[in-house]
């Protein structure tokens, strides 16, 4: 058994049992969004979060120990995503990426937004022509060091 093989295990769990990611989320006592990261590998549990998930999936020891070792991060099968959603934020990147390196080094400086001190918010916004996706990031400002 591998990460890989834990991930598809709680999908397949999901799908039977017909869970959601907050359901998932609200058992766990974390955000929606950092909960899901963590089932599809992407993020780390403590001992006591990840005994909540094998339970929610009903997943074997061996599963849930690997839910606490610290996975290989932002790992996809290949480097332009080919998932059309997924997609769309490489595009979004693609195409505004610049715009918000410029902002962000405007307003703050030279530095970075960290991905490790970070919270994210996805909501569904209704809208007459359709409804849209919200999502918001928030990072901390990491300011390049001189030395």
């Amino acid at each position: 058994m591998n990460r890989n093989d834990v991930t598809e295990l709680i999908i397949e769990t999901k799908v039977r049992k017909g869970i959601t990611w907050a359901q998932v989320a609200e058992r766990v006592g974390l955000s929606k969004e950092w909960v899901t990261a963590g089932c599809l590998g992407q993020m780390t549990f403590t001992a006591a979060q990840a005994g909540v998930v094998g339970e929610v999936f009903e997943l074997p020891d061996e599963a849930v120990r690997w839910l606490q070792v610290v996975p290989y991060k932002g790992s996809l099968p290949t480097s332009v995503p080919t998932d059309p959603l997924i997609y769309r934020f490489h595009e979004l990147v693609s195409v505004y990426g610049t715009t918000f390196k410029e902002l962000i080094h405007e307003e703050f400086g030279d530095g970075i937004m960290s991905a490790i001190d970070f919270k994210m918010d996805l909501q569904r916004e209704p809208d007459p022509k359709g409804d849209r996706v919200s999502i918001t990031m928030s990072g901390k400002f990491l300011p390049y060091k001189t030395y």
